[in-house]
């Protein structure tokens, strides 16, 4: 049955921040919530987690009201909550006992997360060497204990809000292949993220919220095909400018002999290919395309933003 969110809805004196979002995960996967600064993404899943007051709306998981005591959560929040002046065991530790780990499993799945991330010499130190505390940490190491906290208690639903902020390519990919796991798990997944090849790549549905409204829903798949083959990559020999404003193509950007445009569709991207041909132009990249996520974005909320 899983996850439904309905008409949450959410306001601070006479300004709403939230207003009556509405999705559902009928089937493990993940789901993307979109949106600028602002947008109102960290309170929807707040109010999810009943971490904040809801004005409206309710979180349905399985059929009931979404609480912690039915349904088993993982949340890393975009706001890192690692206490400074304490132990990383002991933290780790703690959170797994909230969430109902007993202390034998609690050490198995932290020495299995710390050897995962990498991250074994600051939590099992050698011995005479004091145990690391959160402020000793670099922010990337910082941010890996935090998803051991998530991760902890084996979660069926988890919460990601900018999972992959801050850290560097070598650690960018070992989350990546941790979320992977997690999906190949069967497990429900929302992630919130600025970072949109990163959606791409790992979810099936999105919402874009702007200024606390919907303004974007469905299958990824599905809105960039309803756009179409649109955009064209193109790169020459020579410069082609004159036969692309010939064509009607746009110019989006461009670089010497390489040129993004804007077309209208297949039969635009082929006459102008043609007319390349005809006149002799070599041409080393022709590719047409549909939007990318993060140029559907920009569309939906960028002008509000300039």
């Amino acid at each position: 049955m899983g996850l439904e969110v309905r008409n949450l809805y959410k306001k601070y004196g006479e300004k709403v921040v939230v207003d009556n979002l509405c999705f559902e995960m009928k089937k493990p996967g993940v789901y993307a919530l979109l949106g600028t600064n602002g947008a109102g993404k960290t309170t929807s899943i707040r109010m999810m987690l009943g971490m904040l007051a809801k004005d409206g709306g309710e979180v349905i998981w399985n059929g009931q009201p979404l609480t912690m005591d039915n349904c088993n959560v993982g949340y890393l929040a975009e706001e890192r909550g690692l206490y400074p002046k304490y132990s990383l065991m002991d933290q780790l530790m703690y959170f797994a006992g909230l969430r109902g780990v007993s202390k034998e499993e609690a050490k198995k799945r932290i020495a299995y997360w710390a050897e995962k991330l990498g991250a074994t010499e600051y939590l099992f130190p050698e011995k005479k060497t004091k145990p690391k505390l959160a402020d000793e940490l670099s922010k990337g190491n910082q941010q890996k204990i935090q998803f051991m906290v998530a991760l902890i208690s084996d979660p069926e639903l988890i919460i990601l809000d900018e999972p992959l902020s801050g850290l560097d390519p070598v650690n960018t990919d070992l989350f990546k292949g941790i979320i992977r796991e997690e999906i190949a798990k069967g497990k429900y997944l929302i992630m919130s993220s600025h970072q949109m090849a990163t959606v791409e790549e790992f979810c099936t549905d999105i919402t874009i919220l702007d200024r606390s409204k919907t303004v974007l829903q469905g299958h990824l798949g599905e809105i960039k095909k309803s756009y179409g083959r649109v955009n064209l990559k193109l790169k020459t020999e020579q410069d082609a400018q004159s036969y692309i404003g010939e064509s009607g193509a746009r110019i989006i950007t461009m670089k010497e002999t390489e040129y993004q445009l804007r077309v209208d569709g297949e039969e635009q991207a082929n006459a102008l290919l043609g007319r390349l041909i005809d006149a002799g132009i070599q041409v080393v990249t022709f590719d047409l395309r549909e939007p990318s996520l993060h140029e559907i974005f920009v569309e939906k909320v960028g002008d509000y933003h300039e």
